[in-house]
């Protein structure tokens, strides 16, 4: 199941990841957290608990619409480090969100270099399983 929420659905698939806990759920986008540009704390608590459910993967992507909304996107690292040490490397995977990454001046390269040049907490191992081998995991296994 792939779920495209805001934070204020994360409850709701917590409950549902409790009710049926073999289904694998990816929550996309990092449920959205920011887009409005305000953080809140308990909106990321929230999203980092649902990590106790195993078959939870998130997407971390859609940088163009969280937070700052522009390219370098080094406003995000604090909260992709919560979600790294709440999910692990291999349950977090970048994602294209095609089309609306590239228009009004972001681009693919700017959200990839996110992950794999600007992020300095992120090992060369942990790298691979954002890029590729989370997806290839969930979506090809």
């Amino acid at each position: 199941m792939c779920c495209l929420i805001d934070p204020d659905a994360i409850p709701t698939v917590d409950r549902m990841c409790k009710q049926f806990p073999e289904t694998p759920v990816v929550i996309d986008h990092i449920a959205r957290i920011r887009a409005d540009s305000k953080t809140r704390d308990e909106d990321l608590k929230q999203l980092c608990n649902l990590a106790k459910h195993k078959l939870t993967t998130m997407k971390i992507s859609a940088f163009y619409a969280l937070g700052e909304k522009k390219s370098l996107y080094l406003d995000l690292a604090p909260m992709i480090r919560r979600l790294l040490e709440a999910y692990g490397p291999e349950r977090l995977m970048w994602a294209t969100d095609c089309p609306f990454q590239v228009q009004n001046g972001h681009t693919y390269l700017d959200s990839i270099a996110l992950i794999r040049d600007r992020l300095d907490f992120l090992s060369d191992s942990d790298r691979q399983w954002l890029l590729r081998k989370t997806a290839e995991r969930v979506f090809f296994s």
